[in-house]
């Protein structure tokens, strides 16, 4: 069903980014990877046989090589899977303002912009696929993670009006949003949480990101990519401008 699909995904060289790659790859789709850590970059896209940028998404310039690259090497970007992302948590008094500006830039600039560079070739074709890997916080907020937050629940309005705007060139836009996802990121951001806290990071895992779910336990990356598959689908033609729940439970209340 996604045969030769040609999928620019960006986050891709480890975690969530990576499962989805694999996953598109299982679909025989052609990926098109990107991330800022050229190393790992180069080694993941040599294992799964696909091309690679290396790019910092917060430079407006790489975000366009990107979009020009896969229309370079295929002539056309039919799924755009906005991953990449990073967290910092600080007090809103002691947020470092060149962090706040590199994550909203990386995380709803980026998005943007890729949005915007792919969005003619899609429109052209009258077919596209867009999803973002939002976050519950894109949704809910969280104490010490203002810049993150900001740029998911601006992730989530650049979901919706460019639902509203794709539809009648058959382009659907959907966020995922998950509750805390077993990465690489998340990890780091344990051992922070416990710093910040003064806890243990079983403590964290138990009374910080789990307090509010009812199932009890971090989502694994396939959750992710598997949804990511649907929504790539046929089946999924009808689903857009929509925030997409994986998070144990979390908002039920």
């Amino acid at each position: 069903m996604l045969k030769d699909k040609v999928c620019i995904v960006t986050g891709a060289a480890s975690g969530i980014g990576l499962a989805i790659c694999e996953k598109l790859v299982e679909e025989q789709c052609k990926v098109v990877m990107i991330d800022v850590n050229e190393e790992l970059l180069k080694e993941q896209s040599l294992r799964h046989q696909s091309l690679y940028v290396v790019a910092d998404l917060a430079l407006r310039k790489d975000c366009k090589n990107v979009v020009d690259f896969a229309i370079e090497k295929f002539g056309r970007v039919d799924i755009l899977v906005n991953v990449a992302g990073l967290q910092s948590i600080h007090p809103i008094e002691d947020f470092p303002e060149d962090t706040w500006e590199y994550m909203l830039d990386v995380m709803l600039t980026a998005p943007f912009l890729l949005t915007k560079y792919c969005w003619p070739h899609m429109k052209a074709q009258n077919w596209g696929r867009i999803i973002h890997l939002n976050s519950i916080h894109g949704l809910v907020a969280s104490e010490f993670k203002s810049a993150y937050i900001t740029a998911k629940h601006g992730l989530t309005g650049l979901t919706k009006v460019t639902a509203l705007e794709g539809g009648p060139f058959g382009i659907t836009v959907n966020s995922i949003c998950p509750a805390y996802v077993k990465t690489p990121l998340v990890d780091k951001q344990i051992a922070k949480q416990a710093e910040l806290h003064g806890i243990s990071e079983n403590e964290v895992i138990s009374k910080i990101m789990l307090a509010k779910a009812s199932i009890k336990k971090l989502i694994e990356v396939d959750d992710i990519a598997e949804t990511v598959k649907f929504l790539c689908s046929d089946s999924a033609s009808m689903i857009t401008g929509t925030t997409i729940t994986i998070d144990g439970g979390w908002t039920a209340a």
